[in-house]
């Protein structure tokens, strides 16, 4: 595929008719040994006249369980109509937003960043205690303090020792010197192993690691790693505006990569999505799940098939070029915040081709962070920083209010 294209509403309405006929029908019978069935019609009803011209809503009545991972073959045969959809959805976004080769990875849509952060974590333990013999104190995650939370969650789950870098106070970027001395000490101490997590934009600041930095590192103390990246928040941003991209499938250091679909593609919360290049995510085959076709390979286990349809109806409703436009003018005005925030002279930090613009927390007052709900760095204690995202709804209006207040703080 290259690149993806927009389909009307009603062509996405016929597609997705037709990969429910395909999913098994309760009604009809005949899935006399599925536990499930449509949402309970005494709560959600089925028969309102509404859902017709609301093919998500339809879908998500039907309740498709997408249990599994449907690129890897065999799944489920009662929901193949919609799993279907989200095979696609994982091809695409590996192939033409990641630079993947065609059909060259795996992957599912997850609970969220969190999960597809925690999925990583799991193949990759799993790998280094069955082609090397690793014990989990030989195997250590690295990466930044700015890292999200989920890849301490990670550590502390599967019992790996957590390794992390400092970054430049003003930069936040981390420094090849600092690597060097951790992982010689992280050696020197019985690791063997690395997982490194890198960031294509962090939660708090929208920093973009470099992942070269951790690899060179790595191969020149000889030592074996799996390279993950977590693209939770900059995966549909980043890679639609950056012409110097080291975080994605081309570089052939990068094993997986998460992405968030209900952030920047405002899809229902709880739709993360995981890709990971072919051959790895057998390492986490579940024996035990031998009742389910294909056997699970996932955290979540059951999934929303509505969630997965809810991804590629919003793909298909841009396309390629209506996404990077719709992108564009985020990135327009987060520029022009900027340089308002300049002309006051409010400190912050920005990383280029981002919308999240983090400020200074002693050039804001607390007041107006918390009216306009800024997120702070911490809550416990007094927070360094505070942040805005120029989402969709942010717009420039928003934005003037919020500078006018500034204003008259001062």
């Amino acid at each position: 595929m290259k690149y993806w294209k927009k389909l009307s509403a009603a062509a996405q309405d016929g597609i997705i008719s037709h990969a429910l006929q395909q999913n098994v029908n309760y009604a009809e019978g005949g899935s006399l040994g599925v536990p499930a069935s449509t949402l309970d019609d005494k709560v959600f009803y089925g028969q309102a006249s509404f859902l017709k011209d609301s093919p998500w809503l339809r879908l998500y009545v039907h309740n498709p369980n997408h249990i599994g991972c449907h690129t890897l073959g065999e799944s489920e045969p009662f929901f193949k109509g919609t799993q279907q959809l989200e095979k696609e959805v994982i091809g695409l976004l590996s192939e033409d937003l990641l630079g993947a080769v065609d059909e060259g990875t795996d992957g599912y849509i997850a609970a969220g960043g969190t999960e597809a952060n925690l999925q990583a974590i799991w193949i990759y333990r799993n790998y280094f205690q069955k082609e090397y013999g690793a014990t989990p104190g030989q195997i250590a995650l690295i990466s930044s303090e700015d890292t999200h939370y989920s890849v301490a969650k990670g550590a502390g789950i599967f019992g790996l020792r957590q390794i992390t870098v400092p970054v430049g106070p003003t930069t936040r970027l981390i420094e090849k010197q600092a690597v060097q001395t951790m992982v010689r000490q992280a050696t020197e101490e019985g690791v063997r192993y690395f997982i490194v997590v890198a960031n294509m934009a962090t939660t708090m600041f929208g920093s973009i690691d470099d992942p070269d930095i951790y690899t060179e590192v790595l191969k020149a103390a000889g030592l074996p790693f799996k390279l993950h990246v977590d693209a939770a928040f900059g995966g549909f941003i980043y890679p639609m505006v950056s012409n110097d991209i080291q975080l994605d499938f081309k570089n052939p250091d990068v094993s997986s990569i998460t992405l968030d679909a209900h952030k920047m593609l405002q899809a229902p919360y709880g739709t993360g999505i995981f890709l990971i290049r072919k051959n790895l995510m057998h390492y986490v085959y579940t024996a035990q799940a031998a009742y389910v076709n294909g056997m699970d390979i996932t955290l979540s286990g059951s999934r929303s098939g509505a969630n997965a349809v809810a991804v590629w109806m919003i793909l298909m409703t841009y396309g390629y070029y209506g996404w990077q436009k719709k992108i564009q003018v985020l990135l327009s005005r987060t520029d022009w915040f900027c340089r308002e925030l300049e002309k006051r002279k409010i400190r912050y930090y920005r990383q280029a081709d981002m919308n999240i613009v983090t400020i200074d927390a002693r050039d804001l007052d607390p007041m107006l962070a918390a009216k306009y709900y800024l997120v702070p760095d911490r809550h416990l204690g007094q927070p360094a920083w505070y942040k805005v995202v120029v989402m969709k709804h942010v717009d420039q209006t928003k934005l003037l209010d919020f500078l006018k207040d500034v204003d008259n703080s001062r």
